[in-house]
């Protein structure tokens, strides 16, 4: 395994460094100044269309897709330093480069399942920026930890399927951008094989029975960045046939095709969110007195910088073998690895930002610091994507099958 940077790893690392320095980091505060005289809360501030512009105009675009064509041609172990750099500002970088969930995930999907048709319709648009989508999964009337029990129903009717449930968390929906909802019900609710009874269809979002009803907080942020985290009702929507992705009882290998990706960008971002908290830390912790001497003077203190940089190292190496896995023996050959990193990464970083925030004091509870909207982000990917009990029980088994 060699996790060194090649050369157009190291150049691409160099530009995305400058242009976070140059556009991204002053833009935060523009953001939210922005935000707060728009019409509606859910429309997209102005900078972002600038930073998208400049970011496409760099070169600095669609880096999370392997493929030449449609994407950037990065192999994972090529993308990981460069997702980790965007995680620093997670809320405004990703989409600046085009490379926020949920839309990688929904990109992916539609490149290696959609037909020619829906990747010229839904595909296109989405990897030029034109449009935003989200991913219709999680439900809140079952524990959706078990993706079979979901119980929205896809039932055919003629040419058409029509569509009934409700969704919740669905991110991303409540931005008017959204344009397209990849969910995923169950077309045959009695198969004798529960993994089959499941496929994923396209749903424009202008679908008569389709009713964006509300935002869903996350620790009291509506999350205004990502375009929210929506219930959605499907009440007898209708598509045409053509709108299935790939076949019936399809969906549950694509869903688990779709999050693997997912969870180790998510990984990725989340050492960068890290990376910030321990800046934060180290500025604070020069900076601010107590006691007669700087808090940098404080054991404790000292404790937590060394622990942080610590636990962050050995997060990285782990996603970087996991990435190198990946990109060598494919995504079901490093399932294990994701399982570890889905494991280890959410909940370390919950910690370190835990501490940052107390370095802080009221301030890093406060809107004044990114660390508490930081902490509420990494706190859900303990859910996200699959809740670290699952990924728990399906590791602790596949190690105990070896003693079976």
């Amino acid at each position: 395994m060699d996790f060194a940077f090649d050369a157009h790893t190291e150049e691409l690392r160099a530009k995305l460094l400058a242009f976070m320095d140059e556009y991204v980091y002053p833009a935060e505060p523009v953001a939210e100044e922005q935000r707060a005289q728009l019409a509606s809360p859910w429309d997209t501030p102005a900078v972002v269309g600038e930073l998208k512009a400049e970011a496409r105009r760099q070169g600095l675009w669609n880096l999370f897709l392997p493929d030449s064509e449609y994407g950037a041609g990065l192999t994972n172990l090529q993308y990981a330093p460069l997702a980790e750099i965007t995680g620093r500002s997670p809320h405004l970088a990703p989409t600046a480069l085009n490379c926020a969930a949920p839309d990688t995930g929904n990109m992916e999907v539609l490149y290696q399942f959609g037909d020619e048709q829906q990747k010229k319709q839904w595909l296109e648009p989405l990897l030029a920026g034109e449009i935003r989508s989200a991913f219709a999964m999680t439900e809140p009337e079952v524990a959706s930890s078990d993706a079979t029990n979901i119980t929205t129903l896809i039932e055919r009717d003629g040419d058409d399927y029509v569509i009934t449930g409700r969704k919740w968390y669905i991110s991303g929906a409540m931005n008017p951008d959204c344009k397209i909802f990849i969910v995923m019900g169950k077309t045959d609710p009695d198969g004798a094989d529960i993994r089959r009874q499941q496929s994923m269809i396209l749903v424009p979002r202008d679908t008569p029975g389709v009713t964006v009803k509300r935002a869903m907080r996350v620790f009291g942020y509506e999350d205004h960045s990502h375009g929210g985290h929506a219930e959605v009702v499907f009440d007898h929507a209708r598509v045409p046939v053509t709108n299935l992705i790939g076949e019936e009882g399809g969906g549950f290998a694509i869903a688990q095709a779709r999050l693997g990706p997912g969870r180790i960008h998510h990984c990725m971002r989340l050492i960068g969110m890290a990376e910030r908290a321990i800046e934060l830390m180290c500025q604070r912790a020069v900076s601010r007195v107590a006691f007669g001497k700087a808090l940098a003077q404080q054991g404790v203190v000292h404790n937590w910088i060394a622990d942080a940089r610590v636990a962050v190292e050995q997060l990285r190496l782990l996603v970087l073998k996991t990435a190198w896995m990946m990109d060598t023996v494919g995504n079901k050959g490093a399932h294990a690895e994701i399982q570890a990193i889905k494991i280890a990464t959410p909940r370390t970083v919950v910690g370190i930002l835990d501490r940052a925030i107390q370095l802080h004091g009221a301030g890093g509870v406060s809107q004044d610091f990114p660390l508490a909207e930081l902490y509420a982000s990494a706190r859900t990917l303990m859910l996200a994507d699959g809740p670290d009990e699952v990924h728990q029980r399906s590791l602790a088994r596949r190690e105990l099958k070896k003693y079976l």
